[in-house]
């Protein structure tokens, strides 16, 4: 048994698609996802709901309430719930940038708005009562960087209209920062876009704690790096202190948050190149102390849970799938997910 019941405990399916297809590894279906998490099980403890990618082959954008409904009992019999949806908000599943053109910021709104009705509607059918929509700038650091405060403003604004999209349908919208998305690619500037934006009631931030992990470094932002060039890994105070600077600047806004791993290089698979890739939760290269820096996003700086999201979700992409389809590393990953509610969570 663990000492806290919150926050609840989910595993995303999106490890499933993410870097898989024609030039990878054929993708892992949404049924298989479910029934591996489902199955996960470590001293009576499971899995209690998962975090869900709105396009095919998993949900479609497009789902009719029938099809939703079938989705929602579907969770219900493997003992489920659903949480946060990842929008595709990205010109590949029907989106656009968000710094774009008139038509591709019509295309992203178009895709918020779909994801907020799906949304709505799982909680109708009461499978959802906690999670964010997830979306980010579907935009390239190489285009921002060709003029970066219009860039950010243009992003802004798109945002902003998100939020009301978001707001008709009772929704929160978490942006997610990873070092791949223009005008997001640093934790000063994500925070700089968040305050533009102004909509604290709607509009928060997705913590990745291996995406994060990367911004310490200054991929694509270099002015923004805390750890030096040629950082000694061994040096797990500096790596924790520079980690909890980020935490500390992006936490008021946090409200979602992924549980992940990473070794501190940047690579990809599929079509999800040159971002970070996430490590299995016990790999020898890790850098991340997992429950320790969980706690920098989970603990306010009084040292007392946050309690800003009602659910915490792994996050681990680009395994391969001889891996992801067996199932022990399920089992591996909840038992550091319970790890961290035991460290962090509260009653």
């Amino acid at each position: 048994m663990t000492p806290h019941k919150y926050p609840a405990l989910h595993n995303a399916m999106w490890p499933g698609l993410v870097g898989k297809g024609p030039d990878s590894e054929p993708p892992i279906g949404l049924d298989t996802m479910l029934d591996l998490t489902a199955a996960a099980q470590v001293d009576g403890v499971r899995f209690e709901g998962v975090d869900l990618f709105l396009s095919l082959p998993h949900t479609d954008i497009d789902s009719s309430d029938d099809d939703l409904k079938a989705l929602a009992d579907k969770l219900a019999s493997k003992n489920l719930c659903a949480g946060s949806l990842v929008a595709p908000v990205w010109a590949g599943t029907g989106g656009g940038s968000a710094m774009g053109s008139e038509p591709e910021r019509a295309a992203f709104l178009t895709q918020v708005r779909k994801a907020c009705r799906i949304g709505r509607k799982l909680r109708d059918l009461k499978i959802r009562q906690y999670g964010v929509i997830r979306i980010d700038s579907a935009s390239s650091v190489e285009e921002w960087a060709k003029d970066p405060e219009e860039n950010t403003r243009r992003i802004a604004q798109t945002f902003r209209e998100a939020c009301g999209i978001a707001e008709d349908h009772g929704e929160r919208l978490a942006a997610e920062g990873e070092i791949c998305w223009g005008g997001m690619h640093s934790w000063r500037r994500n925070v700089q876009l968040l305050e533009m934006v102004g909509r604290p009631q709607t509009l928060g931030f997705q913590a990745d704690m291996a995406h994060v992990m990367l911004f310490t470094m200054g991929y694509n932002a270099p002015e923004d790096r805390l750890l030096p060039e040629g950082f000694d890994w061994s040096r797990t105070d500096q790596l924790a202190e520079a980690y909890r600077k980020v935490a500390g600047a992006l936490r008021p806004w946090t409200i979602d948050l992924h549980i992940a791993q990473n070794d501190g290089t940047v690579k990809g698979a599929g079509s999800h190149d040159k971002t970070g890739k996430h490590c299995q939760p016990d790999d020898p290269h890790g850098r991340l102390d997992v429950v320790r820096d969980a706690g920098a996003w989970m603990r306010g700086d009084d040292g007392q849970p946050t309690r800003a999201f009602a659910h915490i979700c792994w996050d681990g992409c680009m395994f391969p799938n001889e891996v992801l389809l067996g199932q022990q590393i399920w089992n591996r990953i909840l038992a550091v997910m319970i790890a961290v509610r035991n460290a962090h969570g509260w009653d």
